[in-house]
């Protein structure tokens, strides 16, 4: 017997879930599917390897879920400012001192008591698949897997691996970046492969908590401080970012947990705290990939499925949890005003907010990748000048933070027309 419901959400992500949960919460029968076994977060003292900078924005979203107080039960890390410096050494360095080559956003300069919260991906996860699976209408399909998309007068079927059938009016592409979904729905994509990886290692340290994070630019790639939570023993955890070659993260992955500790001590600036254990490794190859089109004949596309940036300010997630607000709300006036959930004109309208809103931030972290990624002594001077004087201009700076916060949905308008004014997606069609 085939299941009926209004909406098929494919991928129970931390995007997924959340779209889950808020049509849940508003009265839609829902039908959550993923590969994956629900998430069961342990606390174990050492954190988890995937961590993300959830924006005040971002925690607006998820207070109106209910999902935040969740997740402060269980460990989440405010932040209160964000350090941005260019740490690349050339004889051109001695034009300026090493300090002002630096900007530092305080969450104070714009009355806020933080700019937003370092937290574990798999708190958040938690948190919202709890949320989900307790909101009424919707049913969870975990351990399996889209296997045919077919169209009918009503909507699409949803042919699951196990041979399952799921109907619904709209199916959601909440699968990542290599979204099944988009692929059955026939949605190409432009992909950039960046020459970087990131490594991602959990480290413990001495002292409280901090409330900074920050990122130092270097030619290879950025390299990034991420204050956790206390550890049992009285130190504190940390997330660090290595943004590098594959071989060089490679070399690194090899050294025992000591050596490794030495190489990034001795890699990163000198106000990374004394490291005093490592919890857990990784790396990850990093890409710029956007989808031609957000929806197509029923299937509409969220979070990594339409998009992925460069991870340098850590802002991917939170674009993916503004694409689930975003349609969450035309899906509601959708069925206020009687029409179809997969109606053209209201899925337009979702990817008419959305895409260009994606795009500006991926052509942002593509300005600050190639402009810090290189060692030209005009480009590291004009930068550190840059930095220099975005740190003695505090309306651009709050401007600019609150952007970044999710507090305001536009940058200034000579920027952002700046930013749309720069070439094209450069990227190989897939």
């Amino acid at each position: 017997m085939t299941q009926q419901v209004d909406v098929i959400i494919v991928g129970a992500g931390m995007v997924g879930a959340a779209l889950a949960a808020g049509l849940g919460q508003s009265g839609f029968e829902v039908a959550l599917v993923d590969r994956q076994p629900p998430s069961d977060w342990l606390g174990e003292d050492a954190p988890d390897l995937r961590v993300s900078a959830l924006s005040a924005g971002t925690e607006t979203y998820l207070r109106r879920l209910g999902v935040w107080s969740a997740m402060a039960d269980m460990r989440l890390t405010p932040y209160r400012r964000l350090a941005v410096r260019d740490d690349t050494r050339h004889p051109l360095s001695g034009l300026l001192p090493r300090a002002r080559g630096e900007t530092v956003f305080d969450s104070r300069d714009i009355g806020r008591p933080h700019l937003g919260h370092i937290v574990e991906n798999a708190v958040t996860l938690q948190a919202l698949q709890s949320a989900a699976m307790n909101a009424p209408g919707v049913t969870g399909y975990f351990g399996v897997s889209p296997d045919a998309l077919a169209q009918t007068g009503k909507g699409a079927v949803l042919t699951l691996d196990d041979g399952s059938p799921i109907e619904g009016t709209l199916v959601v592409g909440a699968d990542g970046a290599g979204s099944r979904v988009r692929d059955l729905a026939g949605i190409a994509t432009h992909r950039d492969q960046y020459a970087q990886q990131a490594l991602v290692a959990s480290v413990r340290y001495d002292g409280p908590p901090q409330d900074i994070t920050w990122q130092a630019f270097h030619p290879s790639g950025p390299r990034a401080f991420l204050p956790l939570h206390a550890s049992q023993d009285g130190g504190s955890w940390a997330s660090l970012v290595w943004y590098d070659h594959p071989e060089t993260l490679s070399r690194l992955k090899q050294l025992d947990a000591e050596g490794f500790l030495a190489a990034v001590q001795s890699a990163f600036p000198d106000e990374l705290p004394r490291l005093t254990a490592l919890g857990g490794r990784g790396s990850f190859p990093l890409a710029r990939q956007h989808a031609q089109r957000y929806h197509h004949r029923g299937v509409v596309l969220v979070g990594d499925a339409a998009h992925t940036i460069n991870p340098l300010a850590g802002q991917g997630v939170n674009l993916g949890f503004q694409d689930a607000e975003a349609l969450q709300s035309r899906l509601i006036n959708a069925r206020w005003q009687g029409l179809s959930l997969a109606d053209t004109a209201i899925l337009d309208d979702y990817e008419a907010e959305r895409r260009p809103a994606n795009r500006r931030m991926m052509l942002a972290m593509d300005v600050f990748y190639h402009a810090f990624s290189n060692r030209l002594p005009p480009l590291h001077l004009a930068r550190n000048l840059g930095l220099a004087l975005a740190d003695r201009v505090p309306l651009a700076k709050q401007t600019v933070a609150r952007y970044a916060m999710g507090i305001d949905e536009r940058l200034p308008e000579p920027l952002a027309r700046a930013l749309e004014k720069l070439p094209g997606q450069r990227l190989s069609t897939h």
